[in-house]
C-alpha cells in the first residue's frame, strides 16, 4: 500500500489536508496544550474555545485583507448548502426591516402607531418590491436557486441568466454581462464564484456589480466554497460571502459566513416572527439566524471546535508560509492550473476541456478524454493508470462524468507537474 507521502490527491471535496496540520490535530484530539483533555472533549464554553475561534477569525481576516471593524466571522453549521437557506431568510429579513423603517417614516409618527395601516403598506412593498436575484452559472448555483423558490416562492425569485441557454443546455461558459436581467433594487443578489462540478470560475468580480463611487450598490452575496483562500478577492464589494470548510480551509462539518456588520445590530436588526407571518414570508430557525450566532461569537448551540482548530491551523500554516497572504497562493495557483492546462491544450486530439476558456476554473479543472474515439473507454484507462502511480481522485462529479483535478491549496507544485507529465505520457502512449 502506498505512503501518505507517496499520494497526490485531486478530490473535489473533503479534500486533502496539509500533514503536519493533521499530526498537530491528532496529538490535540488526545491531549490538548497539556490540558489532558483532547479538543474535542472541551467545553464550546470554555476559553480554550474562545481563543480557537478568535484566532480563527482574526487570522482569515489577515489573510484574506479585510477589516474585522466591518466585517463579521461567523462559524456555522449545515455547509454551505445550509447557507443557501440562511443567505436567504437573513438578507430577505433585512430587506424587510429596510422596507418597515421606511413605511414608518413615510406614514409619519402618528399614523405609524396604526399598525394595521403600517402592515398593509409593508405588505403592499412586498408584493410589488420584493426580489432576490440569482445568476445559474452551474450545478452549485442552480441548487442555490431552487433553494429559494422552494423556501421564499418563485414570485419573488428572479432568474438574472441561465448559462445553458448559450452553451447547448450545458453549463461551460458565463453569460456576457449585457444579457443580464437584473432587478431594481434587489434584496440580494446571489452567485457561485466557482462552480465545483462544472469546473466554471468568474475570472473577476462582475463589473454591472460593483459599488458605486458613493458606496451604493447591489447588495451581493457569493459561495466561495471551493476557490476561497486561493485568490484575492475584493471582499468591500460583497455583504455577504460564506464557503464548506472542506476545500481549502479544513475538514466538513463547518461552514463560514463573512458578512458585512452593517447588517447586524445595532445598525439593523432582523423583523419579529411575527411580522414575518403576517407578510407570508418564511420565518428562519434560529441556527440560520446570523444575528443570533454574530451575538454569541459562533456558540449559540454546540459548534466543532475541534473543526474550527483545523481551520485555524491550516490559516497559521498559510500566514507562514504565504507573508504577503493570499497573494503567494493565487501565483502558485496560477502557476500549478497553467501546467496542467497547457498539458491538455498541447493534445487535442487526446483531451478536451470542457468549459469555455473564458471560464476555467482555476481550482476544479474539469476534461475529457478522447482519444481513440471512445470515450468510456479512454476515461477508465487514464483513472487506472493515473491511480497505479498515486494520482488519485480524479473521476469526475456522477452527474456530468468525465475527469476532475482538483487543483486545491494541498496540491503541491510537485503533484500539478506529476498530472501535467501523466497526461502528456498517457496522450503519447
Amino acid at each position: 500500500m502506498p505512503a501518505r507521502a507517496d499520494i497526490t490527491y485531486f478530490g473535489a471535496g473533503p479534500a486533502a489536508l496539509p500533514t503536519d496540520v493533521l499530526e498537530t490535530a491528532a496529538q490535540a484530539l488526545l491531549d490538548y496544550q497539556g490540558t489532558g483533555l483532547g479538543i474535542a472533549e472541551h467545553s464550546h464554553r470554555s476559553e480554550l474555545a474562545a481563543k480557537i475561534i478568535n484566532e480563527a477569525k482574526a487570522d482569515l481576516a489577515t489573510y484574506l485583507d479585510f477589516s474585522p471593524e466591518q466585517y463579521e466571522v461567523l462559524f456555522m453549521q449545515g455547509g454551505g448548502t445550509g447557507e443557501f437557506a440562511a443567505s436567504m431568510y437573513n438578507l430577505v429579513g433585512a430587506w424587510v426591516s429596510r422596507q418597515h423603517a421606511a413605511v414608518q417614516k413615510e406614514l409619519g409618527e402618528g399614523a405609524a402607531a396604526d399598525e394595521a395601516q403600517v402592515l398593509a403598506a409593508l405588505r403592499q412593498r412586498v408584493e410589488s418590491g420584493l426580489k432576490v436575484d440569482y445568476i445559474v452559472t452551474g450545478s452549485w448555483s442552480l441548487k442555490a436557486y431552487q433553494e429559494a423558490v422552494r423556501l421564499l416562492g418563485p414570485e419573488y425569485v428572479n432568474l438574472v441568466c441561465d448559462a445553458r441557454t448559450i452553451n447547448d443546455g450545458k453549463f461551460g461558459k458565463i453569460p456576457d454581462e449585457s444579457t443580464w436581467k437584473l432587478s431594481k433594487d434587489a434584496a440580494y443578489v446571489y452567485f457561485c464564484d466557482n462552480e465545483t462540478v462544472d469546473g466554471v470560475e468568474f475570472p473577476n468580480f462582475p463589473k454591472i456589480l460593483e459599488p458605486k463611487e458613493d458606496g451604493t450598490g447591489p447588495i451581493v452575496v457569493s459561495d466561495m466554497s471551493s476557490n476561497i483562500l486561493s485568490r484575492r478577492i475584493p471582499v468591500n464589494n460583497y455583504s455577504l460571502l460564506f464557503f464548506g470548510a472542506q476545500k481549502n480551509l479544513g475538514c466538513t462539518g463547518v461552514a463560514v459566513a463573512i458578512l458585512k456588520k452593517t447588517f447586524l445590530p445595532p445598525t439593523l436588526s432582523q423583523p419579529s416572527p411575527a411580522l414575518l407571518r403576517k407578510l407570508a414570508l418564511p420565518i428562519p430557525p434560529i441556527v440560520l439566524q446570523y444575528e443570533i450566532i454574530a451575538k454569541n461569537n459562533s456558540l449559540y448551540n454546540t459548534l466543532s471546535i475541534f473543526d474550527v482548530y483545523i481551520a485555524g491551523q491550516v490559516l497559521k500554516k498559510l500566514l507562514a508560509t504565504f507573508p504577503n497572504g493570499v497573494d503567494g497562493q493565487q501565483a502558485l495557483a496560477e502557476k500549478k492550473a497553467e501546467l496542467i492546462y497547457s498539458a491538455l491544450e498541447a493534445h487535442p486530439e487526446a483531451y478536451k476541456i470542457v468549459p469555455d476558456k473564458s471560464a476555467r476554473s482555476k481550482m476544479n479543472i474539469c476534461f475529457r478524454v478522447i482519444k481513440g474515439g471512445n470515450v468510456d473507454e479512454a476515461e477508465k484507462a487514464f483513472l487506472k493508470e493515473s491511480t497505479a502511480i498515486n494520482l488519485t481522485g480524479l473521476k469526475g462529479h456522477r452527474s456530468v462524468g468525465g475527469i476532475r483535478a482538483s487543483n486545491y491549496n494541498s496540491i503541491p507544485l510537485e503533484g500539478a507537474e506529476k498530472l501535467a507529465n501523466f497526461i502528456h505520457e498517457f496522450a503519447k502512449a
